[in-house]
């Protein structure tokens, strides 16, 4: 019931969101340019949203390989933006990795999942010396680990929360509450902000902005946790407050992360996949770290398919 009312929320918002944006619009009360941006991130709203939730709603498998999907085709953004796509072998590596983490994932071997971390940037580290071409090592590696960490560890945290039973209701909400976090801190950013809080890295952010969605988007995962983990021990003020305010900082530090990246490299966006707003990864930048980070703070207090069978494609558990 939790995970119907959430869909059924978000698609009256993502529906009833565009002729809002008009109206305000035409009334005044919005001008030209954040009635474009807000139209821009409804848009990607109406095409992202169902992209997700449909597999959600459709079983643990469709959720695992979505979520695989989503990480291959950020990996890809990635590395055409920075170049390692150049290189072929450390790129298949990487995509080898994000696989073997997908397998991992879908098995329910969790000693693996959390091995392949360290035993991946272990190989990528020892096969980029069989170039035997030092100029450009640390740049090899370096960008190939930091892929196999974001796309392949850090998508694969949300992905193995589908080994719950419960999975539905928390990756909804955790979805909603990330995206939410977004346009929370956009809106009270325009309305509140004045002190830039980063001005080199993303110069739109402001610290009334960080502020307003940390406030926010905490009040929104204590109304929906409430729902989500009714009777167990995570339907706590204070612990789902803590959630709200992993889910926030989590968030804008993870666009902030890929701003970072991009002032670095010297662009704008990661793709163009989404016409007018980039590409997959400027979407699924937030939840490169609010997943392991909810993954980790949820699991503690009451663990993640810990009831389940495990190993169940390798035949290792019970």
């Amino acid at each position: 019931p939790v995970s119907a009312w959430i869909t059924g929320v978000v698609a009256v918002l993502v529906v009833v969101t565009f002729p809002v944006i008009v109206l305000l619009h035409r009334l005044g009360r919005i001008g030209d340019e954040l009635r474009e941006e807000l139209m821009k991130r409804t848009r990607s709203w109406a095409i992202l949203a169902p992209a997700f939730i449909v597999p959600v709603l459709a079983g643990a498998a469709w959720t695992i390989l979505c979520v695989m999907i989503i990480a291959l085709l950020c990996y890809r953004e990635y590395a055409r933006a920075t170049g390692l796509f150049r290189e072929k072998s450390m790129s298949l590596l990487v995509v080898a990795g994000i696989l073997v983490a997908t397998f991992a994932v879908a098995d329910h071997w969790y000693g693996f999942f959390m091995a392949l971390g360290p035993l991946t940037i272990v190989v990528i580290a020892a096969a980029a010396i069989l170039y035997d071409q030092p100029s450009g090592y640390i740049q090899r590696v370096g960008l190939s680990a930091l892929a196999f960490l974001f796309f392949g560890i850090s998508f694969g945290h949300i992905g193995y929360m589908a080994n719950d039973p419960d999975y539905r209701p928390i990756l909804l909400m955790l979805v909603v509450s990330v995206e939410l976090n977004d346009i929370f801190a956009y809106l009270t950013g325009r309305t509140l902000g004045r002190r830039k809080l980063a001005p080199r890295t993303s110069p739109n952010k402001t610290v009334g902005g960080a502020a307003g969605a940390m406030i926010l988007t905490s009040l929104l995962v204590g109304v929906l946790g409430h729902f989500v983990f009714a009777g167990t021990i995570m339907d706590d003020p204070l612990k789902l407050a803590g959630l709200g305010l992993i889910v926030s900082i989590a968030g804008q530090l993870g666009d902030l992360m890929l701003s970072s990246i991009k002032r670095d490299i010297g662009i704008k966006d990661m793709g163009v996949t989404l016409p007018g707003h980039g590409g997959f990864l400027d979407r699924f930048d937030s939840l490169i770290l609010v997943g392991p980070a909810v993954f980790h703070y949820v699991g503690y207090f009451r663990g993640f398919g810990v009831e389940e069978p495990v190993r169940i494609i390798t035949g290792g558990g019970s």
